[in-house]
This record gives structure tokens, sequence and C-alpha cells, in this order.
């Protein structure tokens, strides 16, 4: 198990039965990346990678 798994799991058990848009996700990465500038490499390479279809990969 990574460490990030806890984060997760911790996630899904709070806000799993929850509905949520895209616009509200990106605006709480917003606000996270302002409050924690430092993440702001990983947060993006995570939204790219969220953003992306599989499909558009040209590797596959």
């Amino acid at each position: 198990m990574y460490f990030t798994d806890r984060g997760i799991e911790e996630l899904e058990s709070r806000r799993g039965e929850e509905e949520v848009t895209l616009a509200w996700l990106a605006d709480r990465l917003r606000a996270f990346v302002d409050a924690n500038p430092e993440f702001e490499t990983p947060v993006e390479r995570l939204a790219t990678w969220l953003a992306r279809d599989d499909e558009d990969d040209p590797e596959d």
C-alpha cells in the first residue's frame, strides 16, 4: 500500500456517496495549490492525467 492510499481511502469513506462536478474538483485543486504552492507540479500532473482520455493515448 502506498502512503497516498490512506488519503484516497479517507476521501472515499468521507465523500464516497457524494456527486461532484469537475468544475468543483478544479476549484478545490486550485485552492489546494494556492495554499500549498510546493505541490503545483504534482497537482498539474494529476489534473492533466485526469483530463486525458485513455483512448487518445498514442502509446497504447
